[in-house]
């Protein structure tokens, strides 16, 4: 057993290195720059500035340092470090947009140190950095990814199923056969004895949605005997863990506060709303207007599309968008926009592929409707179906609607309800102002992602898939 603590631990210490190796170069690229060109232009008076200081010389280390944690930042929110845990393409994504960001803020730095905006006309060395980086983070990629593909080797796993079908969890686990092996799958009726007998030949092993008893029991034998165990969470799950410790007594409490955002909390989103949603709105209205042009040039049609939507508390209100189907499309009653939606206009098509039909709902985040970040608002006829089978669903209504969010990042257009509920819970229940910031960053990585505009299936009017009776045995 320590043999495999410490192999698992020398496994984390080499893609550590990878880590930092990543972070060097690329600090070590901009040092270069800073050195050879920006520190030494004479169109600048930052060595000037300097010079009035005893230690000036550290000011240049000053400068290299902020890039590199400003690099860390933003790989790490984005995901530019996770090889192997996300797509080589993913992490390209992230590194790309990591880079191009971290680039921008130290360039904006760099144009106020030097106390002269013609400064910033000077940027085709940082265009050429950016480049470079780019170049040097894929060659990373491919590298780490081989090392990574050798230090761990998809897990061979034991699927444990009850009533709910396996097939959607396979089907997920199978898109990356890179990490994971479904090699064998039991379900519930065979006893737990012999599942616990099954459990003990494999390295690892995933629980689906199965009754909390049953699920316990093969918890504790799998960590008992130290082996990987992934479970699919339930509802009860996700509040447990955002509840605090209680530490007064020798028998340990949680507490479950179950009251939503503070005073302070509220205050500090709203504030976030009301700056993000004016900066939108004016750095968009290019954008919204060129949207706009587009809209009415193809058919004539109005350019905004208007309808009643659900926010906190269950509160109605109209929800704004431009409009990216045909006039009248929801004549025969309301409908999700399905995978080969003949409604959606070619110009429609355009701008869900971008997201930026939704630009409007910032004058819905200034009004106070909506936040910007939050559970996706539905539509009440939409919400009461979903609450016939999944009762809880309300529960995303603890906050504000949200223009973006954890479900919209971390899922898709087409997730079903049950999972689009764990993940708004997620967020609810772990709420601060930094996730809210992380999701906003994370927003931008997913807007040219297909698979996240994605309709549902052309047979569904909704995302529910799942039988009503399947759904309620999963509680």
């Amino acid at each position: 057993m320590k043999w495999t603590n410490s192999k698992e631990q020398y496994k984390r210490f080499i893609m550590l290195l990878g880590t930092i190796l990543i972070a060097a170069v690329h600090t070590a690229m901009f040092a270069c720059l800073w050195y050879n060109y920006y520190a030494n232009r004479e169109l600048t008076d930052m060595r000037k500035y300097f010079k009035y200081f005893y230690f000036y010389r550290r000011g240049h280390w000053t400068i290299i340092v902020l890039y590199a944690l400003v690099l860390i930042l933003f790989m790490k929110v984005l995901g530019g470090f996770r090889v192997g845990y996300l797509r080589n393409l993913d992490v390209l994504y992230s590194q790309i947009l990591s880079v191009c960001a971290t680039n921008a803020v130290e360039y904006l730095q760099l144009a106020l140190i030097a106390k002269r905006w013609k400064f910033l006309w000077f940027s085709s060395p940082m265009l050429a950095l950016s480049l470079l980086q780019i170049i040097v983070g894929v060659i990373w990629i491919i590298a780490m990814r081989s090392i990574y593909a050798r230090l761990y080797p998809p897990h061979e796993m034991l699927l444990i199923y009850g009533d709910i079908s396996p097939k959607a969890l396979i089907h997920k686990l199978q898109s990356r056969g890179d990490k994971y092996q479904v090699k064998e799958t039991i379900h519930l009726k065979e006893g737990i004895n012999k599942i616990l007998e099954r459990i003990a030949e494999h390295e690892s092993v995933i629980i689906g949605d199965i009754p909390s008893h049953e699920r316990n029991e093969f918890l504790k034998f799998c960590f008992q005997n130290n082996i990987r165990c992934y479970s699919v969470p339930k509802i009860s799950d996700i509040m447990i863990t955002s509840a605090s410790e209680i530490d007064l007594f020798d028998s340990p409490l949680l507490l479950f506060r179950n009251q939503g955002m503070t005073f302070g909390q509220s205050f500090l989103k709203r504030t976030m709303d009301i700056a993000i949603g004016l900066t939108g709105c004016i750095l968009a209205s290019p954008v919204m207007l060129l949207i706009a042009i587009a809209i009415k040039l193809y058919d004539g049609g109005p350019v905004l599309y208007s309808q009643e939507r659900i926010t906190k508390d269950g509160r109605p209100f109209r929800i704004y968008k431009f409009r990216s189907m045909i006039v009248e499309s929801e004549k025969r009653g309301a409908r999700l926009a399905s995978e080969h939606d003949d409604r959606i206009t070619p110009v429609g098509k355009v701008i869900r592929r971008l997201h930026v039909d939704e630009l409007p709902q910032l004058f819905n985040v200034l009004i106070g409707d909506m936040s910007f970040v939050g559970p996706r608002p539905e539509r009440e006829e939409i919400t009461r179906e979903y609450e016939q089978s999944i009762p809880q669903f309300r529960f995303r209504l603890k906050v504000k609607a949200g223009l973006t969010g954890y479900a919209q990042v971390y899922g898709q257009y087409n997730t079903v309800p049950y999972d689009k509920l764990k993940l708004d819970l997620t967020y609810i229940e772990n709420y601060s102002l930094w996730l809210d910031l992380k999701l906003i960053l994370l927003t931008v990585k997913i807007l040219f992602q297909k698979e996240k505009s994605e309709g549902v299936e052309d047979s569904q009017k909704t995302a529910l898939k799942t039988p009503p009776a399947m759904e309620q045995q999963s509680k």
